[in-house]
Order: C-alpha cells, then sequence, then structure tokens
C-alpha cells in the first residue's frame, strides 16, 4: 500500500525553505529571462503554481469522478496567468500558501482513495501524481538554486 507520509514531508520540507532562499534573490534576478523563449525564476515559480492549481483539481475530481481527464498547456498558462509582471512577494507568497494548502489537503485524503485514477496524459493512480508532482517540483527547485 502506498504510503504518501515521505512525499509529503518533502513537500512540507520545500514549503519552509524555499520561500527564504527565492526571497534573497534580488528582483532583476528573479525576473532576468535567460532567452526571449525561455522562464524566468519568477515565471518557473509561476509554472509551478499552475501546476499546483492543475494537480489540485487532479486530486479532487478523482475522489469522486471516474478518471477525469485533466491535462493543460504549460506555457499558454504561464503566459496567460502574467506572474513576469507581478510583484515578486505575490508570486513566492502564492506558491507557497498553496503549497501549504495541498500539503493539508494530502494528509486527509483516505487512503483507499490514493489508488484511484485521473488521466494526465495517461492514467495515473493518485499515488503517483502526488509522487510526480512533488519530483516536478524539485526538478525545477534544483534548476533554479543552480542559477
Amino acid at each position: 500500500m502506498f504510503d504518501p507520509t515521505t512525499t509529503i514531508q518533502r513537500l512540507e520540507y520545500l514549503c519552509q525553505t524555499i520561500p527564504t532562499q527565492l526571497e534573497a534573490m534580488d528582483e532583476a534576478a528573479f525576473a532576468h529571462k535567460p532567452a526571449p523563449d525561455k522562464w524566468s525564476p519568477k515565471e518557473i515559480i509561476g509554472h509551478l503554481i499552475d501546476s499546483a492549481t492543475n494537480n489540485h483539481q487532479r486530486f479532487v475530481r478523482a475522489q469522486f469522478e471516474t478518471e477525469p481527464h485533466i491535462v493543460y498547456d504549460q506555457n499558454n498558462w504561464n503566459a496567460h496567468s502574467y506572474y513576469q509582471q507581478m510583484p515578486k512577494a505575490q508570486v513566492i507568497g502564492f506558491w507557497r500558501a498553496y503549497n501549504v494548502h495541498l500539503v493539508q489537503l494530502f494528509r486527509l485524503i483516505p487512503a483507499e482513495h490514493w489508488s484511484r485514477v485521473c488521466r494526465t496524459n495517461a492514467p495515473h493512480p493518485l499515488s503517483y501524481i502526488l509522487a510526480d508532482y512533488v519530483a516536478h517540483m524539485e526538478h525545477h527547485l534544483r534548476f533554479l538554486q543552480e542559477q
């Protein structure tokens, strides 16, 4: 049986440590786009907000719908959410608040629901989607820390 405890703890740790690291970046560095078609650190955090938004739907809807199909166009979501034009503190604060909320949601999901399926590009149990969500976030945050 899947035990989400470690994965949830990893996400909780990120919520506690990453905002301070991001807030230490100056505004210009946080908004710097390495190329016109590449995301700035601010847009990467925005992308993680979009990921939280879409995964939130997956975790909720899969508990009461039969295999909901939830995908999104990450580039259009990012462009049309206008993260690049928002204040740094707002983007960081919203990322943190949304993920703290998801930590609480994950703790409350009944064990029998972790095997429920949601379709992204393929059908996956919620347990896989949780592990993938946190791994995806860690991937992007490692990239930001290497900058």
